[in-house]
């Protein structure tokens, strides 16, 4: 399951992860946030204790919205050793998704 993370937690848990992370940025109020919310439950059950996955509310975590120039949802957000690495915006098919992990796995 994907945790929810906010201004608060997002350097301890994203930046300072010796895993690959990825963070959905996302507002309930928009219909592709909540097609994709299911997409990274199921990337956070398959990668189980090999990535970070989490979620980030937009209009409750401005900081991390602001920093990283969040405009539209759902996007997405994958570092790697405090680095990001990967940025996608929309929805885009799982199987990109799971591209992008593999490559930044190995």
């Amino acid at each position: 399951m994907a945790l929810e993370i906010t201004d608060t937690s997002f350097d301890e848990v994203v930046l300072k992860s010796n895993k690959l992370v990825i963070i959905h940025f996302y507002a309930t109020e928009h219909n592709r946030s909540n097609i994709t919310r299911s997409i990274i439950e199921e990337i956070s059950d398959e990668y189980e204790g090999k990535i970070i996955v989490g979620s980030v509310h937009i209009n409750k975590n401005e900081k991390q919205t602001a920093k990283y120039s969040i405009r539209n949802t759902p996007t997405f957000l994958m570092f790697k050793n405090e680095k990001l690495c990967v940025r996608s915006v929309g929805v885009v098919p799982k199987k990109t998704y799971r591209e992008d992990i593999e490559a930044l796995l190995y």
